[in-house]
């Protein structure tokens, strides 16, 4: 009998624990799980620059010369037209002159004229250059027209020519020929002085390609032309 409720109490104590643990268990708070930190999209790769090709590149350059080389030719004749104006002014001429210059290309096809740069006392008032040669399709072209102070005057011409040739002759395409020349004009007062400024060979056959450019000066003045009521004038 003892026995028994020895087992009895051995066993109300155990399911007393067992309870008392499920209780103690149930008190504890849940682990709040950790989140992770939200992942940084990464960076795409920026993509490289497409490479230009040689073609590509010649074009544009080509073009970015062209531009400037115009831009350079307008700044020189707005210098030159201010720096005979202001000359004209500080002189005090009423009257002045007038100036003609005309560039006239003689030289045969074996010469293409690739650059043309004039400057008139010092002070450029024509330039341009074409590798591709136009310049030399043109018999002849104004480089100035315009007002000039009475008096003496200078004339630089610096002209460049690229070989041209086929056939036997294809070796001309790797040479290169400059001129430069200078010339004194006088310009009256009231007068117009015109100069035609002729590119030419000299000499004949047996004369070397290199000592063939040449440059030669055709000048004439006359009266400038004032217009009368009519509209017309007289010489």
């Amino acid at each position: 009998m003892r026995r028994t409720v020895a087992l009895s109490v051995v066993a109300a104590c155990m399911l007393a624990g067992g309870v008392v643990a499920l209780h103690a268990e149930a008190q504890e708070p849940p682990e709040t799980p950790i989140e992770a930190p939200p992942a940084t999209p990464e960076a795409a790769p920026a993509e490289p620059d497409e490479p230009l090709d040689a073609g590509t590149y010649a074009v544009r350059l080509r073009d970015l010369e062209q531009r400037i080389n115009e831009l350079k030719e307008q700044i020189f004749r707005s210098k030159a037209r201010l720096s005979l104006l202001a000359e004209t002014v500080l002189e005090g001429v009423v009257g002045g002159g007038q100036a003609v210059i005309v560039h006239e290309n003689r030289m045969s096809a074996s010469y293409k004229l690739v650059r043309v740069v004039y400057a008139l006392d010092g002070a450029p008032i024509f330039t341009k250059a074409d590798e591709e040669g136009s310049l030399g399709d043109q018999k002849e072209f104004e480089v100035y027209n315009g007002s000039i102070v009475p008096g003496e005057h200078t004339l630089t011409v610096s002209l460049e020519y690229r070989g041209h040739g086929y056939g036997v002759f294809a070796y001309l395409k790797g040479y290169r020929f400059k001129v430069r020349s200078t010339y004194t004009f006088a310009v009256p007062e009231g007068r117009v002085a015109t100069l035609h400024v002729v590119g030419y060979e000299k000499g004949g056959p047996t004369t070397p390609l290199e000592d063939r450019p040449a440059v030669r000066y055709i000048e004439r003045v006359e009266r400038q032309t004032r217009p009368d009521a009519s509209g017309e004038g007289d010489r």
